[in-house]
């Protein structure tokens, strides 16, 4: 029994990127928030987006 728990969108007005302190977009099929301005992304388990920048993903 495996739920998958939705990422609220309206978290995006008040999340930024610790690095730039830049606006996120939400990649719905990669489970991410994306910051285009540090070319990175932060991934979202179980709905919570996690901002580490250990966590982070860097973008091509």
């Amino acid at each position: 029994m495996n739920t998958v728990v939705e990422f609220d969108r309206r978290m995006l007005e008040a999340l930024v990127c610790p690095q730039t302190q830049g606006v996120l977009s939400y990649d719905a099929d990669k489970q991410e928030l994306v910051s285009k301005s540090a070319k990175l992304a932060f991934p979202i388990r179980n709905g919570i987006p996690v901002m580490l920048m250990d966590e982070a993903r860097e973008l091509d």
